[in-house]
């Protein structure tokens, strides 16, 4: 059966004014029905109409849209629905829009997520610095390789990256986002070329360790060096040992049979001028491999969840620069 109706401005489906009371009746059943949707992605000519809230009076159709005075409904007319070109390139539009809504969200709870973490490490590498000085600074090659000045590097590389993937999902900007994907990107490939290497040469790098570290016990109790002596005296008292590869170690660096006070079993003032007795015989080195080796589990975990959250934003990062030409390209 056809009923007749009109389109007015904004195309939504009124009943014609030339109709009866009953037909008025069926054109608002059809209305509520779903029927005003499916004749919203309808082509008439070259334009396409689109619903709106309600009927505006025929009397002054606005001049800058198409108004369709009188429309026949029939299934046929319904039918040509699903061959209008405009109706597959809404849809798409449609869907990109969300996808890219969703996402955009999502990375923005990830960089803040992020960013805070980054937060959290400088704070910690901050309170290191100024309590402790140049904790853990056992190289004397390296001297600034110490865990307050890693912290403290690190939580700034991660605030920044963080801070950039915020902006970049917030405002959905292209260059921002593939900036960040970029910057995220050259970290996760170091850390596996230092990786890979760290395995290939981990003899050479044992080698090279102890003799380094063997180099900084001269430096032991020296002026402007206490973060090296606290971290020195820390290891031993913890791990009970003495040394880099023996207690012997000692020896060159106070040219007698001598070790520091924290090498002694039970510790006091100047026991480590004691017999040998007395003092740990662990080497510090081969003490601190074993210990690490023993927690390689929780080591391995905590380099997977790196590596795991590294993916995660790149591909949050790519998949919404993606979106964002997708939505500037076909749906401009």
């Amino acid at each position: 059966m056809h009923m007749k109706y009109k389109l007015e401005s904004g195309f939504r489906l009124c009943p014609a004014e030339d109709e009866t009371e009953e037909q008025r009746q069926m054109a608002e059943t059809a209305g509520e029905s779903g029927i005003t949707e499916e004749l919203a992605d309808i082509a008439v000519g070259n334009q396409k109409l689109l619903p709106t809230s309600s009927c505006v009076s025929s009397a002054k159709p606005p001049v800058t849209q198409f108004v369709a005075r009188k429309f026949i409904v029939s299934r046929e007319a319904i039918r040509l629905r699903r061959h209008s070109p405009w109706s597959g390139e809404l849809k798409r539009c449609s869907m990109a829009h969300n996808c890219l809504q969703c996402i955009k969200y999502l990375m923005f709870v990830f960089n803040l997520l992020f960013w805070l973490g980054g937060c959290g490490i400088l704070g910690v590498g901050i309170w290191l610095a100024v309590t402790q000085g140049n904790f853990a600074t056992l190289s004397p090659t390296f001297p600034s390789l110490s865990a307050a000045n890693i912290l403290i590097v690190t939580g700034t590389f991660i605030m920044i990256i963080g801070f950039v993937g915020c902006i970049g999902a917030i405002k959905e900007n292209k260059c921002l986002l593939l900036s960040f994907f970029i910057m995220l990107l050259i970290i996760f490939v170091l850390e596996l070329i230092v990786v890979t290497l760290f395995f290939l040469y981990s003899d050479k790098i044992d080698k090279y360790a102890q003799q380094d570290l063997k180099k900084g016990l001269h430096l032991y109790g020296t002026e402007g060096n206490i973060g090296l002596t606290n971290a020195w005296s820390i290891i031993q008292t913890d791990f009970r040992c003495c040394g880099v590869s023996n207690y012997t170690d000692w020896f060159e660096v106070y040219n007698t049979t001598r070790v520091p006070d924290s090498c002694c079993l039970e510790f006091s003032e100047n026991c480590g001028l004691h017999s040998p007795g007395t003092w740990w015989k662990a080497p510090c080195y081969d003490t601190v491999k074993v210990w690490l080796q023993e927690n390689l589990l929780a080591v391995g975990i905590f380099g997977l969840c790196t590596a795991m959250v590294q993916i995660l934003g790149l591909t949050f990062a790519m998949t919404m620069y993606c979106q964002v030409v997708k939505a500037d390209t076909y749906c401009a």
